[in-house]
């Protein structure tokens, strides 16, 4: 579940809060990137963590069928411009998931990993690696991404009900410097997605 395209778009700086007044279905979208020095990780590409809090007006229940059954999740992964043509995960603790994004140019980006939480309708925590289309774990320097990635980050998603919609809170741990602006925009682009695509 990686995102990375270079970019001229400003980015929301720390703490910003943003409002989008482009649709009907008004939102608040609030981005942090935090600096996990403190837990002393071994390799920096543990060091930061993207936080994206985000409002839904749709029920938890279809929120959370859009992360967890591919059919729904094919709808809306991936930025703005690509598809997710193929996706699959086992929704259950130990199981995995392999899914890929399909950018303009046609070029694949998959990725692969494990769940690590599973609480329906809740909290979903899953392991994050590039992967090749058979689920094979490979560097991100494979796919052309700069920096020092480490080999797995962590994506952690919780969600509740919010005024007849859904809170949601994503936290990716692991975005190395050079792209953590870069993947706050793919996470919001296919957020958007989510907001445009499930009903």
């Amino acid at each position: 579940m990686l995102f990375g395209r270079k970019s001229l778009l400003r980015f929301p700086l720390r703490g910003e809060l943003l409002h989008d007044h482009s649709s009907q279905n008004q939102f608040q979208m609030e981005t942090t990137v935090k600096s996990k020095q403190e837990k002393k990780q071994p390799d920096p590409g543990l060091q930061n963590e993207i936080v994206i809090n985000r409002v839904f007006d749709l029920p938890v229940q279809k929120v959370w069928q859009a992360w967890t059954e591919a059919e729904y999740f094919k709808k809306w992964w991936g930025p703005q411009g690509f598809t997710c043509p193929f996706s699959t995960m086992e929704a259950r603790v130990g199981g995995k998931y392999l899914s890929c994004m399909r950018g303009p140019d046609g070029k694949e980006y998959w990725s692969t990993g494990v769940v690590k939480e599973f609480v329906p309708e809740k909290k979903l925590v899953v392991t994050d690696h590039f992967s090749d289309e058979k689920g094979n774990i490979k560097n991100a320097s494979e796919y052309g991404m700069p920096g020092n990635w480490p080999d797995e980050l962590l994506i952690t998603v919780t969600m509740e009900e919010a005024d007849e919609g859904t809170k949601l809170r994503l936290e990716h741990e692991g975005i190395p410097d050079e792209m953590r602006y870069e993947c706050i925009r793919g996470w919001n682009e296919s957020f958007d997605k989510l907001k445009n695509n499930i009903k």
